[in-house]
């Protein structure tokens, strides 16, 4: 498989599955989602049971273009949406699960529930999200954003296990993964460097199998050679990035907003951990990235073996 460097080629890839996965939508009340599940109908990647209240799916003049694909479950409750939603997915009845406009804490209650949820017992929860940038020449995927306040060593040694699995996915067969910090130097008054040497001494030893790791770096040194050059530093990433790993949610969070806003980087993003792929988007972000969302997690959900 050829590496996957924008979402044109996501799609595009996708189609020549000729295959629909089951996506479990909850509250899909707002015009952005209805957007990503009416160009996902359209590129044949994804059928939809939206779960909501009806009265206002109905009105989607979109979804009635694909009636053999679309089927409404009427709960108006948030909560007993998400509730009813991640039974479905648990039982087998969906493959990918998605957050329309319900509250994200509202969702993940359902998702984390010990007895009813969707994350395996000493699984970790975590953000995986990848951007296409109009000035970088491949995706770039980027952890986290928008679960983990301050990740544990253990947290981010996930964190990377999950990127590299995901890269596969997207034909990235030697991921180049690299440790963010503000400045290249380790140092004790900032703990998540020295986790960092961990976990480069650990892909050194061949615990991550066939992946690049560095940092910690800088994002430009990450992502541009001439940065690299210039400050003299040596490092296997050589500014060509796939991966950049976050010290902390503020710094994830301030790049993914910043990025979107000022670069105009079309994003996707899932949630890593439970059992099948969870979209999670912002309630604000653009129908486009919701859609792109969904293809990545069509992209993924082989991975669901439905073990808890």
């Amino acid at each position: 498989m050829e590496p996957i460097r924008n979402f044109d080629q996501l799609t595009a890839y996708l189609k020549t599955l000729n295959e629909r996965k089951r996506i479990a939508v909850v509250c899909a009340n707002d015009p952005n989602t209805e957007y990503a599940i009416a160009r996902a109908l359209e590129e044949g990647i994804g059928e939809f049971l939206m779960i909501g209240d009806s009265t206002i799916l109905e009105k989607y003049p979109s979804l009635k273009k694909y009636p053999q694909y679309v089927k409404v479950l009427h709960i108006e409750d948030p909560d007993e949406a998400a509730r009813e939603a991640v039974r479905i997915v648990r039982e087998g009845g969906a493959d990918i699960l998605m957050k329309g406009i319900i509250n994200t804490d509202n969702l993940l209650h359902a998702i984390l529930d010990k007895e009813k949820g969707l994350l395996p017992k000493g699984k970790v929860l975590t953000h995986l999200a990848v951007m296409q940038i109009p000035t970088y020449d491949k995706l770039l995927f980027f952890s986290d954003a928008a679960v983990i306040p301050r990740p544990t060593l253990k947290q981010r040694i996930e964190m990377v296990e999950y990127a590299i699995h995901i890269c596969s996915h997207f034909g990235i067969e030697q991921p180049r993964i690299a440790l963010i910090h503000c400045t290249e130097k380790v140092s004790a008054k900032f703990p998540h460097s020295l986790d960092y040497v961990n976990i480069v001494e650990l892909a050194e030893a061949g615990e991550f199998g066939n992946a690049i790791i560095d940092g910690p770096l800088d994002v430009k040194t990450a992502c541009e050679k001439t940065s690299g050059d210039i400050k003299g530093i040596v490092s296997p990433i050589n500014g060509e990035a796939d991966v950049l790993i976050f010290p902390n949610i503020e710094s994830g969070n301030a790049f993914y907003k910043a990025v979107s806003l000022f670069s105009h980087a079309d994003m996707a993003g899932l949630l890593q951990g439970p059992i099948c792929p969870v979209v999670l988007p912002s309630r604000s972000d653009s129908g486009l990235s919701k859609y792109y969302s969904i293809a990545m997690a069509c992209l993924t959900s082989a991975d669901d073996h439905r073990i808890l």
